[in-house]
């Protein structure tokens, strides 16, 4: 029998043509043929010429989701092993580690597929009617392709319903554990696949996390260290050979002194303070420990989350170096900012009370990390959106030691660059502060972008020196 062909409006946007995987209702002029949700269909021109072809859902908006721009007979498991086999080889190219994003729908050309992989299993997201009804096909094609010791779906995603299909997680296959560790840039960390966030973990942020590693040392003088020689004296007149042995040996050995003149024996002496909002499990926060950072207070709303990333700590070995706090962040961030300026205006008022006892709020960090969850999904929602994120970039940076980092993210999809960055600088006006943008990126490698599809370009990462003006 003949596939149905979806016929596009002669006036549309050429959205496809420029490589975009959508087609929306409004585009398709009629469907000639028979076809029931999930089949492939054929999309031509007004004109009939062939221009790709992909699932249809006449309840989605997303009406049609490009699967191939040339003819296929079936999405069939031969073509799921085809594409995992094209991902496999993008991310053995281009990640540095086994743990990672493996397909990440329309950017690996599979739409409406997601598959992460945690140790030895693959979590999987299913959030489309045509990838749904092919589910055996791709879990087998997932068992060929990477061997995993289990397969667990996590369909548990609003947008499912949007297609006409229910929510539903479980073990598609093998042996899947609730908590599996894995290994980020040489980090051991635990994932939650039944009850973490998402599929479990974020990956998208790995090598934004790795990219905080030059903010975390360097801030020893501001505590008035220095290296200094055990022994005074100069090394330029010890005696010397043709080797350099001599020299080597005489060579004086520099250890850090503070202003009183004594040892210092803490091993990060040298290390950043650092403020980690919306931790999730804690892998900033691990991080900041990993590349040498002196004390981090790693916050987040979630007792699950703290005491998952408690658990990550302590496995790491840095437990000594992290204090948690479960708090509202922009809650947090507000009374840090006020019992700083309670104590600014003490000292500056000859009329202040000095008998009243001051609060634990009116701390400041070196490196401040914001990185919350989306604001807004909708585009109507972004006015609420951009006020969010000013709130906590102003009073985040409020909190910025002069001269320190601000470290923030956006995962809203409708908070696009531009508009991310103005909204940063406004709350820099605000607050009078000058900023100087040190890095400014997107998701990692594991998550590629297709150009011209903006829904891929979701993630904005940046990092920014804070200067008072």
């Amino acid at each position: 029998m003949e596939r149905a062909k979806a016929i596009l409006q002669r006036d549309r946007k050429k959205r496809l043509e420029a490589g975009h995987p959508w087609v929306f209702a409004g585009e398709i002029n009629r469907v000639e043929g028979e076809a029931v949700p999930g089949d492939l269909v054929d999309l031509v021109t007004h004109q009939g010429k062939y221009l790709a072809t992909g699932y249809w859902n006449p309840k989605s908006q997303i009406t049609v989701r490009v699967t191939s721009y040339k003819p296929i007979e079936a999405m069939d498991e031969a073509y799921f092993r085809e594409r995992f086999m094209q991902c496999a080889q993008h991310r053995s190219r281009f990640v540095n580690g086994h743990d990672c994003r493996l397909v990440y729908g329309e950017a690996d050309f599979l739409p409406g597929l997601i598959v992460d992989r945690f140790g030895g299993v693959l979590v999987v997201q299913l959030l489309t009617q045509g990838m749904d009804i092919r589910r055996e096909a791709i879990v087998a094609a997932l068992v060929a392709v990477f061997a995993p010791q289990g397969i667990y779906e996590r369909s548990d995603v609003s947008v499912r319903e949007l297609e006409g299909i229910e929510q539903r997680t479980g073990v598609l296959y093998g042996e899947c554990p609730r908590i599996v560790d894995i290994l980020e840039n040489g980090l051991q960390m635990e994932v939650d696949i039944e009850e973490g966030q998402k599929t479990g973990y974020f990956f998208d942020q790995r090598e934004n996390r790795a990219s905080i590693a030059p903010l975390m040392l360097g801030w020893g003088a501001r505590s008035g260290i220095q290296l200094k020689p055990v022994e005074e004296g100069s090394p330029s007149s010890a005696p010397s050979d043709d080797t350099g042995t001599l020299a080597s040996l005489n060579e004086e050995k520099l250890v850090p002194v503070n202003a009183n003149g004594k040892v210092v024996t803490f091993p990060y002496w040298d290390g950043a303070t650092v403020l980690e909002c919306f931790a999730h499990t804690g892998s900033f926060t691990l991080h900041a420990c990993k590349y040498g950072a002196k004390k981090v207070t790693c916050l987040d709303v979630s007792e699950h989350a703290i005491e998952t990333a408690r658990r990550n700590v302590v496995r790491n070995g840095f437990e000594e170096r992290v204090e948690f706090v479960v708090a509202d962040a922009f809650e947090y961030l507000r009374r840090q900012v006020k019992g700083i300026e309670e104590r600014q205006e003490r000292g500056s008022s000859k009329s202040a009370d000095t008998s009243k006892k001051m609060g634990e709020a009116g701390r400041k960090w070196d490196v401040v990390i914001l990185d919350p969850p989306a604001f807004t999904k909708s585009k109507n929602a972004i006015e609420g959106a951009v006020r969010g994120y000013k709130d906590i970039n102003l009073h985040g940076m409020k909190l910025v030691n002069e001269g320190g980092y601000l470290v923030t993210a956006s995962c809203s999809y409708h908070m696009r660059p531009e508009l991310f960055l103005e909204t940063i600088q406004a709350a820099a006006i605000d607050a009078g502060k000058t900023l100087r943008l040190i890095d400014w990126r997107a998701a990692g490698k594991d998550h590629p972008q297709i150009v011209g599809v903006n829904e891929g370009h979701y993630l904005k990462f940046g990092i920014f020196e804070v200067r008072s003006r």
